[in-house]
């Protein structure tokens, strides 16, 4: 046999070809993958939690009640579920920037956020962003200015963190809805700032 000058086929020729054994000898029904997926892509993920966020800026009440019962809040928006039964929100300030991180594993607020990146889950980012948030921050392109402190935040199994990020300047017109479309996963998490478009 003569190896294949190409290599061997990407992650998602791999996947495609294992869904379609697994259709084929009918170990899996393609209606249910095709369910798991159109969920995660559309009803469980950054989305919701830019939805939150779009909410938080544009309604004040709900903005302190998120501050203050962040679980009940968001379940108010009809986002529940496992990994999000304990959900603390953390408002970013002009003196204070929080970010997230799960030393032990990759505990992550699945009912807002979806699933976790691979960089989250990296053990790397989880032991660094402990000892030296400022300098991981900026290598993931967030340079946080001296004056502002870092705060982490390590979720587990019992709470799960989010932040609250900044409204952009620019952005006092714009409804929820296109200010969710600015929220980023990264900015919830706190390694990002959403920028104005």
């Amino acid at each position: 046999m003569t190896p294949d000058p190409a290599g061997p086929p990407g992650p998602s020729l791999r996947t495609e070809a294992l869904e379609e054994l697994l259709v084929e000898r009918g170990l899996v029904d393609r209606a249910v993958l095709d369910g798991f997926v159109r969920t995660y892509e559309q009803d469980v993920g950054p989305l919701n939690g830019a939805t939150v966020v779009a909410r938080a800026w544009t309604d004040p009440g709900y903005r302190a009640w998120l501050l203050y019962d962040g679980t009940a809040a968001i379940a108010s928006l009809g986002f529940t579920g496992p990994q999000g039964e304990h959900m603390v929100v953390l408002e970013q300030t002009a003196d204070v920037h929080h970010v997230v991180v799960c030393t032990l594993c990759s505990c992550y607020p699945w009912p807002v956020l979806g699933l976790p990146p691979s960089w989250y889950k990296d053990p790397a980012y989880r032991a660094r962003v402990v000892r030296e948030p400022r300098t991981v921050l900026a290598e993931m392109g967030l340079d946080v200015p001296r004056e502002r402190r870092i705060e982490v935040w390590d979720s587990s199994a019992e709470v799960r963190y989010l932040t609250l990020p900044r409204r952009p300047a620019g952005t006092a017109g714009l409804p929820a809805e296109e200010l969710a479309a600015l929220v980023t996963r990264d900015a919830i998490v706190g390694v990002a700032e959403v920028a104005a478009r």
